[in-house]
């Protein structure tokens, strides 16, 4: 089968990713064309981040829609840059990948810029050299390419952007990158990364090492209780973005905060043990955070 016989099938199982995500990607409730627009932005992301992690459909579809060679189809940083050309077709041509044609028209009806996309793309190639983080700082320095853009571009898409609230929804979606790193703590030690910081990791005694065992010990319990703690402040001080808009888009930005959130509470219940797998909460508990954020409770 060729690649654009597959083109539909890659498209559609990397869109059908979304169930699969702490938060909301495109709620029902929403108006169509946001719906739209907003699959059309996670499908970019989605894609540019299996590209990173090397969890591309196997087969090497993806690669040749985008135009590489059999030689270096399993290469990522090729990959990304091949990636990132088709991207640029999006805002001056016609894009190869079905994803990127899926994108263009949200692009040129929501008047979305490069940059946030290509501090996705940074993101991943980053993610290609560098393994470890040294300090917290520096693990948010990698939130504002890798998390960061995908709130930007929710604002953009629902044309409701101002400094203050891209500041707020930066707070939340460097605080849903940090939960995920917590939740995928094994996950992320077996493609030989750390997100950790290693300064709060020599502070808890934590070594290496520890992260591979089965289950945490009390160190890694108590490290991962830290981080956890400091996504939960971050949560807390986007949270006014929800408060700071109206309607359905107050429905969609809840959903964000509350599925950081319900994981922060997974983990908790877990006692902070996220080696074993990740901790994912359930719907009920999603509502019941959302809920609480709708009535301004805290």
């Amino acid at each position: 089968m060729t690649a654009a016989a597959e083109a539909p099938d890659l498209e559609r199982a990397t869109l059908d990713k979304a169930a699969s995500e702490n938060f909301p990607v495109a709620p029902f409730f929403l108006p169509r064309a946001w719906r739209d627009d907003l699959m059309a932005v996670y499908g970019f992301a989605r894609l540019v981040d299996d590209i990173g992690d090397g969890d591309l459909a196997p087969g090497g579809a993806d690669a040749r829609l985008l135009g590489v060679s059999p030689a270096v189809a399993e290469d990522r940083p090729a990959l990304l840059d091949a990636f990132e050309d088709d991207l640029r077709r999006v805002f001056g041509g016609t894009p190869r990948h079905p994803l990127l044609r899926r994108l263009q028209p949200t692009v040129r009806r929501r008047g979305l810029t490069p940059e946030p996309f290509l501090g996705l793309i940074a993101a991943n190639r980053q993610d290609q050299l560098v393994a470890r983080y040294e300090t917290y700082d520096d693990l948010l320095a990698y939130c504002e390419l890798s998390a960061n853009p995908v709130g930007r571009l929710v604002l953009a898409v629902t044309g409701t952007a101002t400094p203050e609230r891209t500041r707020l929804s930066d707070a939340i979606c460097t605080a849903l990158q940090i939960v995920e790193h917590l939740q995928d703590v094994a996950e992320d030690l077996g493609r030989d990364r750390i997100y950790l910081p290693a300064e709060d990791m020599k502070r808890f005694h934590v070594q290496e090492a520890d992260l591979a065992a089965k289950t945490a010990g009390a160190s890694v319990r108590a490290l991962v209780a830290y981080e956890a703690q400091r996504a939960r402040d971050l949560l807390n001080e986007g949270a006014p973005l929800v408060g700071s808009v109206h309607g359905r888009l107050k429905l969609l930005l809840a959903g964000f905060v509350a599925g950081g959130r319900a994981a922060i509470r997974a983990i908790a219940a877990a006692e902070y043990d996220v080696l074993p797998g990740p901790p994912r909460p359930g719907k009920v508990q999603l509502l019941r955070e959302a809920g609480v954020i709708l009535r301004g409770e805290r």
